[in-house]
């Protein structure tokens, strides 16, 4: 059993969460879900908090995806909790009081870029891939993606990410509106700190509450479409095709879908 995949430090006003599985490239498994999930909850106890940041350890990934080894095996009600929980958990970091940072060091594919989509800012490395490879898989983002993307690049950039799977760079990030900077990988983590710092100088309440309504201007839509996209996940689960594309995925292999 792996331990202390969640790793924390704070520094004043500031919070840096770092996603510790970097041998599984930080997969969001169910640890991982359960610790992100316990930490921002312990965080409305802290009233000296301004900004967290949220990373992953090693040089290779902000997180590569879920843990698809894990997911392959669940039956019917094992899927739909952990999914559920994926969800959960992203709409946990979206409802963060204070604003969030995604500081994505390198691969952020699947529910690695759905959990820099619930942040607030998302900032990357030069080396950062992004991407919502779940059609190679016979399933979509179950994690909030296909709602969260509109929001941040538009219904037409979503619709291609989410149809061809395209693994896209972070300079074509940026250029599409996923991406909000790029920094060279040795001072990505020292500029999200030096944006948290100048956001922790602002006034609290007018920072949260520029945040609140922000967030409100799509609430509405946004809890529609996840309800709606999580039923569709798991509808896809069933199918053959996800048995194929999982399992030719763990053999890296070519998936030979039959639309069943």
């Amino acid at each position: 059993m792996e331990e202390n995949v969640i790793q924390t430090s704070k520094e004043g006003s500031l919070l840096t969460i770092e996603i510790n599985r970097p041998k599984s490239l930080n997969a969001l498994n169910r640890a991982v879900l359960e610790g992100l999930q316990a930490t921002f909850q312990e965080l409305g106890g802290d009233a000296e908090l301004r900004a967290v940041i949220i990373t992953g350890a090693g040089e290779k990934a902000f997180v590569a995806g879920a843990d698809i080894q894990s997911m392959s095996g669940l039956d019917e009600a094992g899927i739909r909790s952990y999914v559920e929980l994926g969800q959960q958990v992203m709409r946990t970091i979206e409802l963060c009081p204070v604003p969030v940072i995604a500081a994505v060091n390198g691969f952020a594919l699947g529910g690695g870029l759905e959990l820099a989509l619930s942040c607030d800012i998302i900032l990357a490395s030069a080396k950062a891939k992004l991407g919502q490879p779940e059609v190679n898989l016979g399933i979509i983002p179950g994690f909030g993606g296909t709602q969260r993307l509109i929001y941040r690049c538009g219904v037409g950039t979503a619709r291609r990410l989410c149809y061809t799977g395209d693994i896209i760079s972070a300079e074509e990030g940026v250029q599409l509106g996923i991406i909000d900077q790029v920094f060279e990988p040795e001072v990505l983590l020292e500029q999200a700190k030096a944006m948290a710092t100048t956001i922790a100088s602002k006034g609290p309440l007018a920072v949260a509450g520029a945040k609140e309504v922000i967030r409100s201007a799509q609430d509405n839509l946004l809890t529609s479409g996840l309800s709606q996209e999580i039923e569709k996940f798991l509808e896809l689960f069933q199918t053959a095709d996800r048995k194929e594309g999982m399992t030719a995925f763990l053999e890296k292999r070519a998936a030979e879908f039959s639309g069943n």
